[in-house]
């Protein structure tokens, strides 16, 4: 299958330096009475109802009524649209798959036309970079010294660069999270950081770090020696909350290697009792993955056997009611082979209604719609494993034209 590449780059390269050259409505058909008929719907429609008309189509079918018209590309291009789409409900979010594992590139999957397309992602340098995404927002964080940081749409490209986060600049383990104000469009990052305290295997320097896009202002409020157990690159923020999970260096058991910290954002509890929120998880997991559904939180985690809690036998999915964990599916074992070799760690992420799971070893991209309880393949990537070795990874995100960093 041959991906569209075109409308992203195409149209809103031309959308934003105003250069669009337009056909007609009437040329883009045949010149049948159907046809004139429509044009004379347009003519009639006034702008407002228009606007709402257009704000309710799929972001890529939003980008190709801007190529219809002039009237229709000042439309889409006007304020008043941009904050009519805001008050519409969430776009579907679409998964980015990164193709390679040392560019940044690789295709978009839309899962309400079921297409793949081609978008350049701005800032990111490699793949293997740190990213979290909220309601139209993307974060990404170098993986070296991680201290690059940058705010974007993938869909406009508008970018905005961060200051360099407090704390140690080359910590061990590093958790990224974004959170926005649909009603605002500010935004909050968290990075959670891990270090090993030198010579001591056991004990773990933990710190959290958070950023005011209003203040525009870093604070770190809270530091703290973890024993036994150390944070890793996994964590969200749902409703005020910063979750993250942390994970055994000789605090848990053969059957107890992870946990869940929970960090209000809001009363943020003071030092020495962040054990407090601890949450053991349902089972024995090979990996745990959090993610946001419309401000619940939802972890996938593969389930390790009994015998050998480090092999993954089959992919559960859970929401976190208070403290307890509320199993919401299983993934089917059809699809769990339907991978190939799945390996024990995967990438997984979510927003809305979907899930997305795909394998570290292959392009394949299962989704989950929680309101249906669906599991569906994608569309096939149109991307080939070109070597045995060949890695895959990506992330999902809203697509969405009125929020900017």
């Amino acid at each position: 299958m041959a991906a569209e590449t075109s409308w992203v780059s195409h149209c809103f390269e031309n959308f934003a330096s105003g250069s669009v050259d337009f056909d007609s409505f009437s040329d883009l058909n045949d010149e049948t009475d159907k046809e004139a008929a429509a044009v004379s719907m347009d003519l009639v429609l006034p702008d407002d109802l228009l606007e709402r008309i257009l704000s309710y189509l799929p972001i890529a079918s939003i980008f190709r009524a801007s190529c219809v018209c002039k009237r229709w590309y000042e439309i889409v291009k006007s304020e008043r649209f941009l904050w009519n789409s805001s008050h519409v409900s969430s776009q579907k979010p679409w998964y980015f798959m990164f193709t390679s594992s040392d560019e940044p590139v690789g295709y978009a999957y839309d899962p309400v036309l079921r297409k793949w397309y081609g978008i350049d992602l701005p800032c990111i340098e490699t793949s293997n970079w740190f990213i979290a995404s909220s309601s139209g927002l993307v974060c990404f964080m170098d993986n070296d010294s991680r201290s690059e940081l940058y705010v974007c749409n993938p869909i406009t490209k508008c970018c905005k660069g961060l200051h360099e986060p407090p704390g140690p600049k080359f910590s061990d383990y590093s958790a990224l999270a974004v959170s926005v104000n649909r009603a605002t469009h500010s935004y909050n990052l968290s990075i959670v950081k891990s270090k090993q305290v030198p010579g001591n295997f056991f004990q773990w320097d933990l710190s959290i770090h958070l950023y005011d896009s209003e203040t525009t202002t870093w604070v770190t409020p809270l530091t703290e020696v973890l024993t036994g157990w150390r944070a890793g690159d996994e964590s969200v923020i749902c409703n005020g909350v910063l979750y993250f999970l942390i994970y055994s260096a000789g605090g848990g058991g053969r059957d107890n290697r992870h946990g869940l910290i929970m960090y209000n954002l809001r009363s943020r509890s003071p030092q020495g009792v962040l054990m407090r929120s601890f949450i053991s998880v349902p089972c024995s997991l090979t990996c745990g993955r959090l993610m946001n559904l419309k401000e619940k939180l939802i972890m996938v985690g593969g389930i390790g056997k009994h015998e050998r809690p480090d092999i993954i036998k089959g992919i559960g999915i859970w929401l976190l009611k208070g403290r307890e964990w509320q199993e919401i599916s299983r993934m089917p074992h059809k699809y769990f082979q339907g991978f190939g070799e799945f390996d024990d760690v995967f990438a997984s992420s979510g927003t809305d209604d979907l899930i997305y799971i795909q394998s570290y070893g292959a392009p394949a991209l299962l989704v989950f719609d929680v309101n249906q309880k669906q599991w569906k393949w994608s569309q096939k990537c149109p991307v080939t494993k070109r070597f045995p070795l060949q890695l895959f990874t990506g992330f999902c995100f809203e697509p969405r034209m009125e929020i900017a960093p």
